[in-house]
């Protein structure tokens, strides 16, 4: 359809016009070629398997946390191979850099020069941001998927897609999905704990899926 359209401009119209259109048309399409498409086909039931088996990826985007009256607006890169991740965070941030890296057992942040050993995520957020954030149910809960330690209630949408995940007191919505080679994952996921107080919004997501994640 838009090469017919290239065509007939290219054919009926002005050159002065023409080149002007026609600038405006190659500028769109390659906007959109850099937009991952939205998705068709496979539902979540029929992927989960696969996302499940998922071990290499990253995530580049932003992150809006927002606890009592503090609200920040980090960008993120969070990349896990195997057992080890990686997550960091910098821009409008309590400490501007901030790196954390973890394997089961051992958590690690990076911080303005110094840093911090714990044993969990979990431990360490707390310590050093001052809120409970469930950083190894993320980890699932990004990919949209429940994580397997307790019960959870799944809600699907019109085309059989997860749309909401609500465990453990938590509800992670999924919006704008968006299709990375056979996978179906989220441009935006809101993640809410309206008794603590905690909001966290992961925006404009982009994603590389295993052996080519760096």
């Amino acid at each position: 359809m838009i090469l017919r359209l290239i065509l007939y401009l290219r054919d009926n119209i002005s050159d002065k016009i023409n080149k002007v259109l026609f600038t405006i048309l190659v500028i769109l399409i390659s906007a959109c070629s850099s937009t991952p498409p939205i998705f068709s086909g496979a539902s979540w039931h029929q992927q989960r398997v696969t996302i499940e088996e998922l071990q290499n990826w990253q995530l580049r985007g932003r992150v809006n946390v927002q606890y009592n009256d503090e609200s920040h607006t980090p960008r993120i890169q969070w990349e896990k191979k195997n057992t080890e991740y990686s997550i960091r965070l910098w821009g409008t941030f309590n400490a501007g850099n901030t790196r954390i890296t973890g394997r089961p057992g051992l958590v690690k942040m990076e911080r303005d020069g110094d840093v911090i050993t714990a044993s969990s995520p979990e431990e360490l957020i707390l310590q050093q941001l001052g809120y409970e954030l469930p950083v190894s149910y993320l980890e699932y809960w990004i990919r949209k998927l429940p994580t397997p330690s307790s019960e959870a209630e799944l809600i699907f949408d019109d085309l059989n897609q997860l749309s909401e995940i609500r465990q453990d007191g938590w509800t992670i919505k999924y919006i704008e999905p968006r299709q990375y080679e056979e996978l179906i994952l989220p441009r935006r996921v809101e993640i809410t704990h309206p008794r603590n107080d905690i909001r966290l919004r992961f925006v404009g997501l982009t994603w590389t899926l295993d052996s080519t994640a760096s």
